[in-house]
């Protein structure tokens, strides 16, 4: 098996490295991540400059462009031979509720996703976390299903592992994402050189963790895991939309 791992807070990063060392315990595994840290990119991809690739070992490489952009490059033109999967992260923080919505995380998952490949996203559910082998161990046991039960073409799996030691982990928890508040408010701040900057507000607080999302699994010591598709369009909302638009026509 060949697996492509990618992530967004660069390939230097404590997770990736988890993470190859055991995706290399089930197959061939690659590294192709960004030179920095991307987070928040989404899936966002470089389209006004060439990208810069450097390799520095038989099976890492380096990108100056997104999480998406390396997945892209990656299984499109860098790696040679076919590749059976990507997942992504370790990510230094949890991505649950709207967060996936700029994780550059879960969108290197999804862009594999759109070349055709299963896709897995893989993050910490704390800020700093020291556990990255228990997260290495899940993603080993959910790569290996995978392999024998694939997920339906337009799907991921973005799951969300406890900071805690794999002994303390009371099992895996099928969820739906919760929701935040809205963030706070931009920051507005002046420059060293006197103009206006802003920084962009923290995330909102925690609204729904009911019973059955995200954050509630973890936070009862449960690794969190979410199907999400690539199909955004709510289903549900075709009919009265429909009825919406026919008293304008």
């Amino acid at each position: 098996m060949r697996i492509l791992v990618a992530n967004d807070d660069g390939y230097r990063s404590s997770g990736i490295g988890a993470l190859h060392k055991a995706m290399a315990r089930l197959g061939h595994s690659t590294i192709v991540a960004p030179d920095r840290n991307c987070s928040g990119a989404s899936s966002s991809l470089t389209l006004s400059r060439p990208i810069s690739v450097k390799q520095h070992a038989d099976d890492l490489y380096s990108m100056d462009g997104t999480p998406a952009d390396c997945v892209n490059i990656a299984l499109s033109g860098l790696i040679e031979g076919e590749v059976d999967i990507v997942v992504s992260g370790i990510n230094d923080a949890p991505n649950m509720g709207d967060d996936v919505l700029y994780s550059g995380t879960v969108a290197a998952a999804m862009e594999g996703r759109f070349l055709g490949k299963p896709g897995l996203a893989l993050s910490m559910a704390t800020p700093e976390p020291t556990h990255y082998e228990t997260a290495a161990l899940v993603a080993e046991k959910i790569v290996s299903r995978l392999v024998v039960a694939p997920l339906p073409s337009d799907t991921i799996l973005n799951v969300n592992v406890p900071d805690i030691a794999m002994s303390q982990v009371r099992g895996l928890k099928l969820t739906r994402l919760g929701t935040r508040h809205p963030a706070a408010n931009a920051i507005k701040q002046k420059s060293p050189r006197g103009g206006t900057i802003f920084w962009i507000g923290a995330a909102g607080e925690i609204d729904d963790c009911g019973n059955g999302t995200d954050f509630h699994a973890v936070s009862e010591n449960f690794v969190s895991v979410t199907p999400l598709t690539v199909d955004l369009t709510n289903t549900d909302a075709l009919q009265p939309v429909g009825d919406w638009l026919e008293q304008l026509s």
